[in-house]
């Protein structure tokens, strides 16, 4: 089996990379553009050392060659986060929704069996208390939760017998990974509480996320990549299937994500700015559908592990940057950088 992941030198690719050479025997392939590969954190390895082979490449420049032999695509490739598709909002739609079709339909004329694609429960945005199932109304409010649902509607498009489309809505993604992101809400919330003794939150606090560990983000590909295709009336074996991917007890008000960062760092105290204007991103999310077909691939991380391992992490990296909103934890921080240095343009190609 040959599995070619894009965007694997991100947050989400080294754990899931490490995981699937653990659990298969299986060529692996990195693709990625290499914006974070500096980026790492609190590993004395080389991540992509997981890798049989890396590849350094943009997938709006997409080399078709990199598809041969390939029978899975794990497509976790995009500007990852609101604030990047706010600052990047052309990029993003370039990235996440025209160049991400096309690498669908390449993969699929190379004769790639399976698709994975890395969705995301931002999707439904702006929801009322109801818990939001995979059959209700989207309402995506930013241009990178836009370009999940553009891509899940033209993955719907091409998915049949001979290629098979897994679309994971994951929660809210949080945990310690050989690249670190601090632009998470509990991941900024433990550092803020480490390194300033408090957690700001800039909001009332009210609004809902899922929850999910990065580990067990790797863990819910592993069941897609599993995913039957033999008997064709069942509801797992679908040609195409959307997924929310989280557990229902892991629906959370921000607020309560802080008291559980506080209780676990004595002393911590939390600051909510109640002024500003409500969060329009507040949704409670649905998994049952998850939890009936992926049994064995619930998620395992609870919040109270997320947060040990995010402290214990930290803690070995001598974490103590009380500016680290500044720092290169915060992708979007990295871009600008970058670009600072003229090594990105204003569209994200390298210049070189």
């Amino acid at each position: 089996m040959k599995i070619l992941v894009t965007g694997n030198m991100g947050y989400v690719g080294p754990v899931l990379c490490k995981m699937l050479k653990g659990s298969y025997n299986t060529e692996l392939i990195g693709y990625d553009t290499g914006f974070f590969a500096h980026c790492l954190t609190a590993t004395d390895v080389y991540p992509e050392v997981s890798c049989d082979f890396q590849v350094f490449g943009d997938i709006r420049k997409l080399n078709r060659d990199i598809f041969s032999g390939v029978d899975i695509v794990v497509h976790l490739a995009a500007i990852s986060n609101d604030p990047m598709g706010s600052s990047f909002a052309e990029v993003t739609e370039e990235i996440n929704a025209k160049a991400s079709d096309q690498v669908a339909q390449i993969a699929k004329a190379a004769g790639v069996r399976k698709f994975i694609f890395a969705s995301s429960c931002s999707m439904y945005g702006s929801a009322d208390e109801r818990e939001k199932k995979e059959t209700d109304a989207l309402n995506p409010l930013t241009a990178y939760a836009k370009s999940k649902v553009f891509m899940e509607e033209a993955l719907e498009k091409i998915a049949d017998e001979s290629f098979q489309v897994t679309c994971l809505r994951f929660s809210t993604a949080c945990g310690m990974s050989p690249r670190l992101r601090l632009d998470l809400v509990l991941n900024d919330f433990v550092a803020s509480a480490l390194c300033n003794g408090v957690i700001q939150i800039l909001s009332d606090g009210t609004p809902w996320r899922p929850l999910i560990d990065v580990k067990d983000m790797a863990r819910a590909i592993e069941w897609a990549i599993d995913r039957t295709s033999e008997d064709r009336t069942s509801e797992q074996a679908s040609d195409f299937l959307a997924v929310n991917v989280g557990r229902n007890q892991w629906n959370y008000q921000v607020v309560e994500l802080a008291n559980a960062v506080a209780k676990k760092i004595p002393g911590t105290k939390i600051d909510v700015n109640k002024s500003v204007p409500p969060d329009k991103r507040s949704y409670r999310v649905d998994f049952s559908l998850f939890e009936r077909l992926a049994p064995d691939h619930l998620p395992r991380v609870d919040l109270a592990q997320s947060i040990d391992e995010l402290i214990e992490g930290l803690r070995k990296m001598n974490f103590s940057d009380v500016n680290f909103r500044d720092s290169e934890m915060i992708r979007l921080r990295t871009l600008h950088n970058l670009q600072s240095r003229e090594l990105l343009d204003k569209k994200l190609f390298w210049n070189n």
